[in-house]
């Protein structure tokens, strides 16, 4: 499939409105993910790069939509955080997390698919391959490949839309640690993430 294809087919569910987003801040409340070697969690950090996702999109004239599955530190179940999705027919769904390894020197991004395929495979390859690029042209950040994963929230989301589980660093490398308990690495991640849905979304307009 062409990522002209692919685009359109994101779009199909939204015809003549914006296309919409599902950003969904992983872990919150109780459940705090990984922890830093500086104390900093997982949580806290996915919350507010989502966070700034949403202020950055409503700053700028775009052609998508971003809703979160959460907009503060409470614990919501996987089960609602897709539920959400599928209320709101999302044409994209993306999850952020933090990695976190044994091994202090493991670094770099990873984006996972639905190990056991769906009906948007081809297009969440599409997508992990796109959020990567951003990731490492942009900031720099190592790729370690786009996998395949048995995560809830994207066996139950891939039958309704394109959704890719993104870990965004690890927490247990002391230097990616420290770009993303920055604020200011936190908005370029933002930014990154918000500029690899526009390259898609601006397909449609020049197809």
């Amino acid at each position: 499939m062409s990522l002209h294809l692919m685009v359109l087919s994101l779009n199909s569910q939204n015809i003549g409105g914006k296309m919409i987003v599902v950003i969904d801040p992983g872990h919150g409340g109780i459940d705090s993910g990984a922890i830093g070697l500086n104390g900093i969690m997982e949580k806290d950090i996915v919350l507010s790069i989502a966070k700034e996702m949403v202020r950055l999109n409503k700053n700028t004239k775009s052609d998508f939509e971003i809703y979160l599955t959460r907009y503060k530190n409470t614990l919501i179940s996987l089960s609602d955080r897709t539920r959400l999705a599928k209320t709101l027919k999302a044409d994209l769904y993306i999850s952020l997390h933090c990695n976190q390894s044994e091994n202090p020197k493991a670094r770099g991004v990873e984006v996972y698919v639905n190990a056991e395929g769906g009906n948007f495979l081809k297009e969440s390859v599409l997508l992990a391959y796109a959020l990567q690029k951003q990731m490492k042209t942009k900031l720099g950040f190592e790729s370690r490949g786009v996998k395949y994963g048995d995560f809830q929230v994207l066996r139950e989301t891939t039958n309704y839309c394109p959704s890719v589980l993104v870990e965004l660093g690890f927490l247990s490398n002391l230097n990616e640690v420290v770009f993303l308990a920055s604020k200011e690495y936190q908005l370029l991640i933002a930014l990154s993430l918000l500029q690899a849905i526009k390259i898609l979304n601006k397909e449609i307009a020049l197809f």
